[in-house]
């Protein structure tokens, strides 16, 4: 089982970007699937995590800024990012969750917000 992020890049702040994380399997069959974070020097933290029910949770910092969503036809999860900011530059993991599976990691996209 695989997870291929993409859709990363540069942006002045203000921005938006949509990155991208498509799995080789059916993305119902996760129970969580998600995006987190790692800034450099800063440990990797929650971003948005969406359920196979279609519930979602956002981090604090991101919540009106970011939407996670999903197209089960594609077996793709989306991070619509708007109003991006300089804190947001770092590189993003895609990671999904399953019973059985244990937890699973895409490579990540870099984002860069500039000021």
């Amino acid at each position: 089982v695989q997870l291929q992020a993409s859709g990363g890049g540069l942006v002045q702040a203000g921005g938006s970007l949509r990155p991208s994380c498509a799995a080789s399997r059916n993305i119902l069959s996760f129970n969580t699937m998600g995006w987190y974070r790692q800034a450099p020097g800063k440990q990797r933290e929650l971003v948005a995590t969406i359920t196979n029910r279609a519930f979602t949770n956002y981090a604090d910092s991101v919540k009106g800024r970011f939407g996670i969503s999903r197209d089960t036809a594609k077996n793709t999860v989306y991070l619509q990012m708007n109003s991006l900011k300089p804190e947001d530059t770092a590189v993003y993991y895609c990671q999904a969750y399953a019973v059985g599976l244990g937890d699973l990691w895409g490579q990540g996209t870099e984002v860069t917000v500039s000021s």
